[in-house]
C-alpha cells in the first residue's frame, strides 16, 4: 500500500515535474490549447532517456536470454480478441462520486489509501484486514458492500471533506472507435488496453517461425490505452502509455518455479539500473484474477509513496485456452521431451504462462525521481570560498540522454576547431553535444541538469599535446587524458554491459 503524500513529498514531485518541462524531458500534451488531461509528450532529452530504458529492457530480455524473442503486434485487433480475454465484459474499475464536490474517484484507491494510513500509524494488521475485505467484496462484485465499507471506515472526499457518496458502479476502461469506414453497423474496434493479447494470438506463429521450444518467451514494447477514472501523479497514470511485456510459455506444473525465477530476475534488473533496494519492495496481490495462480508487484517508493512499477503474474493457460475456444483454432504445443514418470513424450498441451510487465513510463518516472539530486557544494578557497545549491540528474551513464559534452575553453586560438574534430571522431559511437556559449561553469551546470555524465574540455594544452580534461558529473572531479583514450573511457562507462554484469 502507498502512504499518504506529505507536503514535502508533494513539493519534491512539483520540483521534478517543473524540471522535466524546463529541461526537455516531458511536456503536457497540446499545452498551447491548455493541454489534454493525463496525456504527455516526451521532449528531446526525455525521448532519449525513454528510448535508452526501452532498449536496455529489450536487450536484457532478447539478447541475454537465448529463449526469448520479440514481436511488434498491431494496436488494432479483431474485436473477438477482447471478448476472449474478458476485457469487454470485465475490464472495469469501481467508480464512486462525491455529491458535494462533484469529484469522481476509484473506490478501491480510496480504500487502499485508508489502509496505508493505518499502516503508517503503526497498525499494519488493520490495514491488511481492510484491503483483504475490499478484495473479497470486489471478487464477489459486491459494489454495495464496497460503498458500505467506505462509509464504515469514515472515508471522506479529500476536496469537500464529506462522506456524501453515490453508489459504486463499474466503469469499462477501453477506448472504442468505429471499425469500418463504410459499414455503420460494424462492431466497434478497441484501442488495445494491454499489449499481452497481441502476443497470445501470435503464440503459434512465433513458436513455429522462430523454431522455439518450451520454455520460451515472447517480448514486446508497445502503446496501450485506458480511459482511466483517476489519472494523476504526473506520468504515473496516463490514458496513453507504453508497456514492456514478456510472456513466458512453460510446461504445466513448472509455472511456480518460473514465477519465482522471473520475480527475482526482474527485481535484479531495477537494482542494476540504480534503483536502491531500500526503495523497492514486493507486494503480493490481495485480489487475484480468477485465472491467476499468483501475482506480485514490484513497487518503487515514488515521492507519493510506494506504487506499482512492474507486475509478475502466473496466468495459467487461461489466455491461450480462451482464444482456442473462441477462434476454434488449437493453441497447443507438442512437447516431445520425455516425462520421467511415464517415459513417454509429454505430448500436446496448452502451455501455461508467466508474465512480466513493466510500464515504460513508470520506469522512466522512477529513474527520473531517483536521479533528481539537490546538494550544497563549496567552491573556491580561503576568503573567496562560497557555498551554493547544486541540482543535477544522477542518471546511470548507460541511459543518460547525452553521453558527453565537448567544450572549447574559449572561442578562439583553434580550440573550437579542435573540439569539432573530437566531436566528429566520437559522434558515430555516442550521442554528444558541442557547446561554446557562456562561462565554463554555466556550461557544466546545464549538462548536470540533464544528466550528462562527462564534460570534455579543450584548452590550450590540448593544442600542444592532444590531451583534454574530462569532468565527472557526480563528483565534479577532473581527469586529464589523451584524446585517443576517450572512446574506450566513455564507452566502458556508458555500455549496457555495466548493467548486464549485475544481472
Amino acid at each position: 500500500m502507498s502512504k499518504p503524500t506529505t507536503p514535502a513529498e508533494s513539493a519534491q514531485l512539483k520540483d521534478i515535474v517543473a524540471h522535466a518541462k524546463e529541461y526537455g524531458f516531458v511536456f503536457q500534451s497540446s499545452e498551447i490549447y491548455d493541454g489534454l488531461a493525463a496525456v504527455y509528450d516526451y521532449g528531446p532529452n526525455g525521448v532519449e532517456l525513454k528510448n535508452n530504458l526501452k532498449r536496455l529492457w529489450w536487450e536484457t530480455m532478447t539478447q541475454l536470454h537465448g529463449n526469448v524473442v520479440g514481436i511488434d503486434a498491431a494496436i488494432f485487433m479483431a474485436p473477438q480478441t477482447w471478448e476472449a480475454s474478458g476485457h469487454v465484459a470485465g475490464f472495469n474499475d469501481p467508480l464512486i462520486d462525491n455529491l458535494d464536490s462533484k469529484k469522481r474517484y476509484r473506490a478501491d484507491v480510496l480504500i487502499e489509501e485508508k489502509a496505508a494510513e493505518y499502516e503508517n500509524a503503526g497498525d499494519p494488521a488493520r490495514g491488511a484486514a481492510l484491503t483483504a475485505e475490499m478484495g473479497r467484496l470486489l471478487t464477489a462484485n459486491d459494489l454495495a458492500g464496497v460503498r458500505q465499507l467506505i462509509i464504515d471506515e469514515k472515508i471522506l472526499c479529500p476536496v469537500s471533506g464529506t462522506g456524501n457518496w453515490t453508489e459504486v458502479r463499474q466503469f469499462n476502461l477501453m477506448f472504442s472507435t468505429q471499425g469500418s469506414a463504410v459499414d455503420s453497423e460494424a462492431p466497434p474496434v478497441y484501442l488495445r488496453p494491454e499489449t499481452a493479447q497481441g502476443i497470445f494470438v501470435n503464440f503459434l506463429n512465433v513458436q513455429k517461425s522462430a523454431r522455439m521450444k518450451i520454455p520460451f518467451g515472447i517480448a514486446q514494447i508497445g502503446k496501450a490505452f485506458r480511459n482511466e477514472i483517476v489519472a494523476r501523479q504526473f506520468i504515473f497514470r496516463m490514458r496513453e502509455f507504453e508497456q514492456m511485456e514478456m510472456q513466458f510459455f512453460v510446461r504445466p506444473g513448472t509455472e511456480g518455479e518460473w514465477y519465482d525465477t522471473w520475480k527475482a530476475a526482474r527485481r535484479r534488473f531495477h537494482e542494476a539500473l540504480g534503483l536502491p533496494a531500500a526503495k523497492l519492495r514486493f507486494h503480493d496481490h490481495d485480489k487475484l484474477a480468477h485465472y491467476a495462480k499468483a501475482a506480485v508487484d514490484i513497487e518503487y517508493e515514488f515521492p507519493f509513496g510506494f506504487k506499482e512499477m512492474e507486475g509478475i503474474h502466473s496466468r495459467g493457460d487461461f489466455d491461450l485456452t480462451q482464444h482456442q475456444n473462441l477462434s476454434r483454432k488449437k493453441q497447443q504445443y507438442f512437447d516431445n521431451d520425455l516425462d520421467p514418470a511415464t517415459g513417454k513424450p509429454y505430448g500436446n498441451y496448452v502451455p501455461y504462462v508467466v508474465e512480466t510487465s513493466v510500464g515504460a513510463d513508470r520506469l522512466f518516472l522512477a529513474t527520473l525521481c531517483e536521479a533528481f539530486q539537490e546538494e550544497t557544494i563549496t567552491e573556491g578557497e580561503g576568503d573567496a570560498q562560497t557555498t551554493k545549491q547544486r541540482t543535477f540528474l544522477k542518471l546511470h551513464p548507460a541511459v543518460a540522454p547525452i553521453k558527453a559534452a565537448i567544450f572549447p575553453l574559449v572561442r578562439k586560438d583553434g580550440m573550437p576547431e579542435k573540439a569539432q574534430q573530437i566531436f566528429d571522431e566520437l559522434r558515430f559511437d555516442f550521442r554528444l553535444v558541442i557547446e561554446d556559449k557562456d562561462a565554463i561553469g554555466k556550461r557544466y551546470t546545464r549538462q548536470d541538469l540533464i544528466g550528462t555524465p562527462f564534460c570534455i574540455v579543450v584548452d590550450g594544452q590540448t593544442l600542444e599535446d592532444d590531451t583534454v580534461t574530462v569532468r565527472h558529473r557526480d563528483t565534479r572531479e577532473q581527469t586529464r587524458m589523451p584524446i585517443g583514450a576517450l572512446r574506450a573511457y566513455i564507452g566502458e562507462a556508458v555500455s549496457f554491459k555495466t548493467v548486464f554484469a549485475k544481472l
